[in-house]
């Protein structure tokens, strides 16, 4: 459990910086490839899970063309422990923050925006102090959609990092290894529960940090 958590939060704090510049690139501008750009970001989501999997140990693997790199530069190594189960759930989780971020930033009135620019305001300064708190709500949609994903992320995981006790299995990977033990069963439900419970909590604190994040914008 503890290690779900702490590749989840690892998850959040890596996808949420450009999860937010691409979902406000894909809401905001439009460019020559954007429909590739916008493909590109989705895909996880609708390929097999192992198949990104696959990919990350073939580029990040120690004899991938960025992983051999690292590890012979620098003596880093993703695949196989921790670090890389962050990834492998980073690569799952941000699409869906993506375009949590997308739709509540498209639903925003450009007028407030243009309001902004036409006092003299910067574009960062706007994006700070005028669509970033009108699309919070969304924001937190977006985050706790990525920290659920990466505690319930397995296939990815497993091909890109394994199922190692105490480095690489999380809570869907015990479940895995302890269904396929004689007598397993008990704890695989144990397991399952505490995924539930997990999940759960999570989103119902999504659900408190949404309804006070309306109220203080005075939306319904």
């Amino acid at each position: 459990m503890l290690l779900s958590l702490k590749v989840a939060t690892s998850c959040l704090l890596l996808v949420s910086a450009p999860a937010l510049a691409l979902g406000w690139l894909l809401a905001r501008r439009q460019f020559p490839g954007k429909a590739l750009v916008d493909g590109l970001v989705h895909l996880p989501l609708v390929l097999p899970p192992v198949v990104p999997g696959y990919l990350l140990l073939l580029l990040l693997g120690q004899q991938g063309v960025v992983g051999g790199w690292l590890y012979r530069t620098f003596g880093m190594s993703l695949a196989f422990n921790w670090k890389g189960a962050v990834v492998a759930s980073a690569v799952m989780g941000l699409p869906l923050m993506v375009r949590a971020v997308r739709l509540s930033i498209e639903l925003i009135d450009l007028r407030y925006e243009q309001a902004a620019a036409t006092l003299g305001a910067a574009p960062w300064r706007i994006f700070t102090h005028v669509t970033l708190p009108l699309a919070w709500p969304g924001v937190l949609t977006g985050m706790v959609l990525a920290f659920t994903r990466s505690l319930g992320e397995f296939g990815a995981t497993i091909t890109f990092v394994g199922n190692i006790a105490g480095e690489t299995q999380t809570l869907p990977l015990a479940i895995y290894s302890a269904t396929q033990q004689p007598g397993g069963e008990g704890p695989a439900l144990r397991l399952a529960c505490l995924s539930l419970g997990l999940a759960l909590a999570a989103l119902l604190a999504s659900d408190v940090f949404e309804r006070r994040a309306r109220r203080r914008l005075g939306l319904p």
